[in-house]
């Protein structure tokens, strides 16, 4: 059965319920379901990817390149995709980065389907799927503002952070394991595919936002867009501050995370693939949880203390992974870092949506992704010789302090909090004006 948004467009619908509240929005129904679809095919791509590459080459160094194929167009064209988002019409820009990524899944379906695919044609093909990343991102996290009122921001980020573990973590990953079963990789690559065909079609039914620029505005290159959107941060410390200890902390505590948990399972603790799924399925569950009661309360005023207070103790639970003896511990530490990292991560976007001038907000939000994955390929090669060197739960607990001490430090940076108590888009009128005050 199919439920009409439509018919709870009103007093007393939407509003019983304040985190669904951003959906009596039309144009942001349609963005969010075009999301919906495009996670769930997602989830069905990283699984599908993953396996094609192991039927394909029984070398986990094989998959190693076909993530690196994937990450280095992200992270080389992030800045551009931020200046091109905040020049063009940002829906335009996301309806052609899904029209390139569901190509490119598109065709290595029928590679799949038919037979054919090889290695190398995956690595080929990923490389443009990263790069037409490098552009949706950065315009979705800018868009967003433009079709809702500042005061429902905090109510759809929450929003989004209990539909991205729902489809990216459960949903789609547990389809796309069917779909290999019944039809082959080429049925998951086949459903990615059509689940960017049903985002774009989301996309064509929105309203273009209007946004207009000055007749005498002078002409701009991408260099000048880029040396403008560096300035603004520049002026900011609570951008540029979370930029530098976010840029320090995910590279202590990122790659031992992601490559020492799965190994923690299996060597340390004698644990089984589905034990290893258990765990993870408890950080995405305390992603849900935390995000659906967050969507249901106001957000703090003191949005930037509490923004660092939960990802410091998030950042502690790290060091739990490496104090834990027994599966269920980690499954706690796991539920515990992923609920306080959903916490800090809805202020942080709803933050950024309401102090951001819009015209300047695609290019902050390109920094944001490129701090959030720049230094992973970094972080990945040094887990390898410091846990030969350390074992595997002293790097742990060791990335989870030293972590956490840097991430606390950077509440500590003068004029850090200064944005706290103003009210929603009150800096971002005073820059639009030309007359911020430093913060």
């Amino acid at each position: 059965m199919h439920h009409s948004y439509e018919s709870l467009d009103h007093v007393g619908g939407f509003d019983r319920v304040r985190s669904l509240a951003p959906l009596r929005h039309r144009d942001f129904r349609l963005l969010w379901s075009g999301m919906c679809a495009s996670l769930i095919g997602d989830g069905a791509f990283l699984v599908a990817i993953a396996w094609q590459v192991y039927m394909l080459s029984s070398a986990p160094a094989a998959l190693a390149v076909v993530g690196i194929a994937m990450t280095i167009p992200t992270i080389l064209l992030l800045l551009v995709g931020g200046v091109v988002s905040d020049r063009f019409e940002r829906r335009r820009v996301m309806l052609l980065a899904d029209l390139a990524r569901g190509g490119a899944v598109a065709v290595l379906a029928v590679l799949s389907l038919a037979g054919l695919v090889e290695l190398w044609h995956i690595a080929v093909l990923v490389v443009f799927y990263g790069a037409a990343q490098a552009f949706f991102d950065p315009a979705f996290d800018a868009i967003v503002p433009d079709v809702l009122p500042a005061a429902e921001l905090g109510q759809a980020n929450a929003l989004d952070q209990v539909v991205r573990p729902l489809a990216l973590r459960l949903a789609g990953p547990a389809l796309g394991g069917v779909l290999i079963d019944v039809a082959g990789t080429g049925g998951a690559f086949t459903l990615d595919a059509l689940s960017f065909a049903a985002s774009a079609a989301a996309l064509l039914a929105m309203r273009a936002p209007r946004r207009s620029e000055p007749a005498d505005a002078p002409a701009r290159t991408v260099a000048s867009d880029m040396r403008e959107g560096f300035a603004y941060v520049r002026r900011h410390v609570w951008l540029w501050g979370t930029f530098a200890c976010a840029a320090v902390a995910y590279l202590l505590f990122l790659g031992p995370t992601e490559v020492l948990l799965p190994l923690l399972v299996k060597e340390h603790l004698g644990g089984s693939g589905t034990e290893l799924g258990l765990v993870f399925g408890a950080g995405g569950l305390g992603s849900i949880a935390c995000a659906l009661v967050m969507g249901q309360r106001e957000l703090p005023r003191r949005d930037i203390t509490f923004m660092y207070a939960v990802w410091t103790l998030a950042t502690v639970a790290v060091a739990g992974y490496g104090l834990a003896t027994a599966i269920w511990q980690l499954m706690v530490a796991s539920l515990l870092f992923n609920a306080l990292e959903t916490a800090g991560t809805i202020v942080w976007a709803t933050t950024k949506q309401r102090h951001v001038p819009s015209a300047l907000l695609g290019r902050v939000s390109s920094l944001d992704w490129l701090i959030s994955i720049g230094l992973l390929p970094l972080s990945f090669a040094l887990t390898g010789p410091v846990s030969d060197a350390l074992g595997a739960r002293t790097t742990l607990v060791a990335a989870g302090l030293l972590g956490a001490a840097v991430t606390f430090g950077g509440l500590l940076l003068p004029g850090m909090r200064a944005i706290e108590g103003r009210g929603p888009g009150l800096s971002t009128r005073l820059a639009e004006a030309g007359s911020a005050p430093a913060s």
